[in-house]
């Protein structure tokens, strides 16, 4: 049952025009413009490589709650409840195919960092990357599916977008937190957002994600995913 809804979703997804633009265009669109501006090292175009992916990755895994939020208005949320799928399962169903469709925005910037930027790592870099940045985009499917299921459908959008803009900058996608006054440093280094992109960030440089990263990347995990849950159950109550 779960593997026919998640070949579902997947497809529903991938024929958005929408989504392909702005969630595939856009970040390598940035990603080149961020580092074709003036004299910019190699350094920088590695490290805005790893954040516009993340940034990429991070807007398609909001864009899930969308769905979700148009589903509960046309009354989706009344046919799953009829299935023998738990919440549990639905959102993980769900959670699933965000995790699916935030590949072709990492694979995106990637392939403009190598192909356009010159970038160049190792094979194992490109691979652990890539698989890290799908895995770590989880706990933002999680907060788009919960802000689908607890709001309306526009809201949802103003939601999410608000969402990506701000853990985005804030994290240190778009410019390195190096630029950010002391305290806001301070607070970056706890965002979502941020060690998400460090699990990138630290394969570039040849080693695995810290301690910290993996632990804070956790536990926003469950606080995502426990609103999540949630709100899908408070939402097929009232469905």
């Amino acid at each position: 049952m779960i593997i026919a809804y998640l070949k579902l979703e997947v497809r529903r997804t991938l024929r958005d025009t929408g989504f392909v633009v702005f969630g595939i265009g856009m970040p390598v669109m940035m990603y080149l413009l961020f580092t074709n501006l003036g004299e910019n090292a190699s350094e920088w175009k590695t490290a805005s490589m790893v954040g516009m992916a993340a940034y990429g990755a991070l807007g398609a895994a909001l864009s899930t709650g969308g769905g979700v939020a148009e589903d509960k208005a046309l009354g989706w949320l009344r046919q799953l409840r009829i299935t023998p799928m738990s919440p549990r399962q639905v959102v993980t169903g769900r959670a699933l195919t965000g995790s699916v469709t935030v590949l072709p925005a990492i694979v995106a910037v990637l392939a403009a960092g190598g192909l356009l930027n010159g970038v160049r790592l190792d094979a194992w870099q490109w691979v652990a990357l890539s698989v890290l940045l799908w895995l770590g985009a989880l706990p933002f499917t999680l907060l788009g599916l919960g802000n689908g299921y607890r709001l309306s459908a526009q809201t949802t959008g103003v939601v999410n977008m608000a969402c990506n803009l701000g853990l985005a900058v804030v994290g240190g996608l778009w410019f390195p937190v190096d630029l950010f006054p002391g305290w806001l440093r301070s607070l970056s280094q706890y965002t979502p957002a941020n060690r998400f992109a460090d699990l990138g960030w630290s394969t570039t440089l040849g080693h695995a994600p810290g301690l910290t990263t993996v632990t804070v990347l956790l536990g926003w995990l469950l606080v995502f995913g426990s609103y999540a849950v949630i709100s899908y159950r408070r939402a097929a109550r009232t469905a």
